[in-house]
């Protein structure tokens, strides 16, 4: 049986040095790959430039390689790690020696990782984050699997290692898997997303592809080919429209597709692990994730549904925790869960919650001012810019715009409420999705009440919650009202003697 020792320095998997070489040369091409497009163009035309032919090129290639080959093997026979009592020691550095020291008590997440290559050689990485610091400070870059899960165990056990302590791999906790995505709940995710954003991706990337291509579009005289058809199409009228249609249809299509597969890559194989304190997430297609989830150190939960998801049943819970890495933030997404699932996963991680406790209050109508203001400023600008580019004709697009912006204000209006209990703040939001924020109150950072010269005069004010990892505002109430939930939650913030995490 595999034992291993945290007590003594050791290094990593000596697949490392294939992970950390494959680092080194996507890190290298990213800096220099404009010259390398630039220089290659030139000798493959030209033969050579200067005294430069295309063996050397390729001869200086190869060079290049095997420095990186010889940097990736230096980085891994002096990266050493281990575990003492209370601190995680780790020694890095080629020419410059560095030894970092972490004590366990300050590090705030684990994180376990496999992208494609590490997938292929079967090994992970293994992230740790402490306060103070949006990146990861430490990356072990290959372990095999159940030894990551050892380590972060250990990083997290308060109990005090013995040197010499041997530990042995069947002591892992054995998990139960709560919830495990099935391909047809996927899909179904992936059909109910906001295909809006994925139009927008998709329009940006077309247009940048344009962008590159105009010369090449221009010589092709695809305007003019364009100009003969609408020609034709304006002889009848019916073609042009089903012509528009098929292209409309086309990039709805494409949307979804974009969708589904960007939804089952991010979220193949998702499974949420129960702990008995914690809560883990696996997931991933070509990148794997494997992130837990500690309770004292959540700090927002958010969820979110939509008319088609809820018809199918689908909710989506988002946890917010403090100090995470911007990037892995993302990750802490739960998607495809029935209500029941949901229901049972909030009051694991903040217990005693109960969506109904607290009176439901809603903003002042004055906040439907605002929001008519909004879509008032946006329909300014589109008209602004259809009349400089098209001309009068395309005023038609305020038959479409008008009626989606009055919908826009009476969901956003409709849908805006919050809840303040004795524990915990919940504010709901969304026009087409559904968002509801729920906060600890004793993990609330900071309280501010907000009253703009606009809403003096009319004895309104907004109340802005911050905490350690985001910010939620109670929009638009009355300033009695705002003030009494001001000073409540700031007495409750004082008087207790809970921990923010």
């Amino acid at each position: 049986m595999e034992i291993t020792d945290f007590s003594q320095p050791i290094r990593q998997s000596i697949k490392g040095i294939i992970v950390i070489f494959a680092f080194n040369v996507v890190t290298f091409v990213k800096k220099f790959f404009v010259l390398f497009i630039a220089f290659g163009v030139s000798i493959l035309r030209s033969k050579t430039i200067g005294n430069v032919t295309p063996t050397m090129m390729i001869l200086a290639l190869i060079g290049v390689l095997i420095s990186l080959l010889f940097i990736a093997i230096l980085k891994y026979l002096n990266f050493k790690f281990y575990i003492s009592n209370e601190d995680f020691h780790l020694a890095t550095g080629i020419i410059n020696k560095d030894n970092t020291i972490i004590p366990k008590s300050k590090i705030q997440n684990v994180y376990i990782k496999q992208n494609f290559l590490q997938q292929i050689i079967n090994v992970v990485s293994v992230k740790i984050e402490t306060a103070g610091d949006k990146k990861s400070e430490i990356e072990i870059s290959a372990l095999d699997k159940p030894t990551a899960l050892l380590l972060k165990k250990k990083l997290f056990s308060k109990t005090a290692i013995v040197t010499g302590e041997t530990e042995q791999l069947e002591a892992i906790e054995e998990p139960e898997v709560f919830f495990k995505v099935t391909p047809k709940r996927l899909l179904l995710e992936g059909l109910s997303q906001n295909h809006f954003k994925s139009f927008l991706l998709i329009f940006t990337f077309a247009f940048g592809l344009y962008s590159e291509f105009k010369d090449f579009l221009q010589e092709l005289e695809l305007e003019q080919h364009v100009e003969g058809l609408v020609e034709l199409d304006e002889a009848t009228i019916l073609n042009l429209i089903i012509t528009n249609v098929i292209i409309v249809i086309g990039v709805v299509l494409i949307s979804f597709l974009f969708s589904i597969v960007k939804t089952f890559i991010i979220n193949f194989n998702l499974e949420v692990v129960e702990h008995q304190k914690t809560i883990e997430i696996n997931k991933g297609l070509f990148n794997k994730v494997s992130l837990s989830l500690t309770p004292s150190r959540i700090q927002n939960l958010v969820i979110t549904t939509n008319r088609v998801k809820q018809y199918f049943g689908l909710h989506t819970l988002a946890v917010k925790q403090a100090m995470v890495n911007v990037k892995q933030q993302k990750n802490f997404n739960i998607v495809a869960l029935e209500k029941e699932q949901l229901n049972y996963l909030v009051n694991k991680l903040v217990s005693n919650y109960n969506e109904d406790q607290g009176e439901m209050a809603k903003p002042r109508p004055y906040y439907m001012r605002i929001l008519s203001l909004e879509m008032l400023l946006l329909g300014s600008f589109i008209n602004g810019f259809a009349l400089a580019i098209f001309g009068i004709e395309m005023l038609w697009v305020n038959a479409i715009f008008i009626p989606l912006a009055a919908l826009y204000v009476c969901f956003a209006y409709k849908k805006a409420y919050y809840r303040i209990s004795e524990n915990f703040v919940t504010i709901g939001s969304g026009v087409i999705e559904t968002t509801t924020n729920i906060l600890e109150i004793h993990k609330i950072q900071s309280v501010k009440l907000k009253q703009t010269i606009f809403q003096k005069p009319r004895d309104i004010a907004s109340i802005v919650i911050s905490t350690a990892s985001k910010s939620v505002t109670i929009p638009y109430a009355s300033k009695s009202e705002a003030t009494i939930i001001y000073n409540f939650l700031l007495y409750k913030v004082e008087s207790q003697e809970r921990d923010w995490m």
